[in-house]
């Protein structure tokens, strides 16, 4: 047997195990920056929420006793705080809670595909619960 039968033979092995752990890599890196998306839109929704959940309505609450949101400014409070955050989201208000939604767009860095972008949407409600 010739000992130069063989050659390159290493070069392609190097070459499929360099691959792979490229794809490892970008996967944990990816993945990482998707499980980190998550949870800044999840802050982002909850801290938006409690911004919303502080605009009582003082004229109701004084007359009725009962906790309620000002709709428009709770709103209007969690939208803002979006924007400050620089994130996109919407705030639907109902009595005494405040639901907001966020959205956000993750780019895939190293992991290959046709479609390398996820979308993260994560909701946070801020509700009052105290009992009379």
């Amino acid at each position: 047997m010739n000992p130069r039968d063989e050659r390159g033979s290493i070069t392609a092995f190097v070459a499929v195990v360099a691959t792979a752990l490229v794809l490892v890599a970008g996967m944990a890196y990816d993945g990482g920056q998707v499980i980190a998306a998550h949870n800044a839109a999840r802050n982002d929704a909850e801290r938006a929420a409690r911004a919303g959940a502080q605009q009582i309505d003082l004229d109701h609450l004084r007359s009725t006793n009962e906790p309620r949101l000002d709709p428009v400014a709770a709103e209007a409070a969690a939208v803002a705080y979006l924007q400050r955050a620089g994130a996109t989201g919407s705030a639907t208000v109902t009595d005494a809670s405040i639901t907001v939604t966020v959205t956000r767009v993750q780019p895939m860095r190293i992991i290959p595909g046709a479609d390398r972008t996820i979308v993260v949407r994560e909701t946070a409600t801020a509700v009052d619960e105290a009992q009379p």
